[in-house]
Parts: C-alpha cells; sequence; structure tokens
C-alpha cells in the first residue's frame, strides 16, 4: 500500500477527531484533549490514535473512558466526513504511560530546566 496515502489518511482522521473530540462531544467526563497520533494499519482497517489528554490521573481516566464509550458514534461520524471504502476500527491510548500522568508537568520542567535526575551527574550520563 502507498504509505503517502496512509500519512495523508492518519493527518486528516488526526484533525476531524480532534475537532469531534473537542467540540462535538458533549460528555461533560471529557476534557480538554489534543491528538497527538494516528497510526493505521497498512490495510487501513486499524487507527491506534494516541491522545493528550489535561487533567489529573482520574479525570484522564474518566476522560479517556467516556472517548472509549463514544467511539461508535465518533466512527459514524468519521465516515461521513472522510470518503474512505471503508472506515477504520478506532482504538484510543493515552500518549503517556499511567506512571507517568500525574508527573508529565515535573518532567517537563525538569527538561526545560536541563536538569539530570537527582542523585546523577552529567558526567555520569555520558
Amino acid at each position: 500500500m502507498d504509505t503517502r496515502r496512509n500519512e495523508r489518511v492518519a493527518e486528516s482522521l488526526r484533525n476531524e477527531l480532534e475537532e469531534i473530540l473537542n467540540y462535538e462531544l458533549s460528555d461533560p467526563r471529557i476534557g480538554s484533549v489534543a491528538v497527538t497520533e494516528v497510526l493505521i494499519s497498512p490495510d487501513l482497517k486499524k487507527a491506534h490514535v494516541r491522545l493528550a489528554i489535561q487533567g489529573n490521573p482520574e479525570q484522564q481516566e474518566a476522560s479517556l473512558e467516556a472517548i472509549e464509550n463514544a467511539k461508535g458514534y465518533v466512527r459514524h461520524l468519521i465516515a461521513g466526513r472522510i470518503d474512505l471504502f471503508r472506515t477504520p476500527d478506532l482504538y484510543f491510548d493515552s500518549d503517556l504511560a499511567p506512571n507517568l500522568r500525574g508527573r508529565e508537568s515535573a518532567l517537563l520542567r525538569r527538561i526545560r530546566k536541563g536538569r539530570p535526575r537527582p542523585g546523577t551527574e552529567k558526567n555520569d550520563l555520558e
């Protein structure tokens, strides 16, 4: 299958999913969601969607569960917007591991400041 076509379909799916998840679903459990990546199988039957969900770990889990429950409706909306022979099955995942969800802001601050982990020196990392 043409990899350029897969990239175009993935980008179209990412744009439409971001709009649907943020503006068209009315579930109060769903907070601010960013679609970070869409990975499509070569046969275009499956699409793994990675999401960056704002909030504490409990809110993130509730948002992911609400999105998972609305998967059929979201797929129906996608089918009407993107002209594909078969609409791919959607699989939603968080872009961070569950043990890192609560620590993401601290990790990003550490990266911005350029600090290594406590107890390690720059010479140890080289």
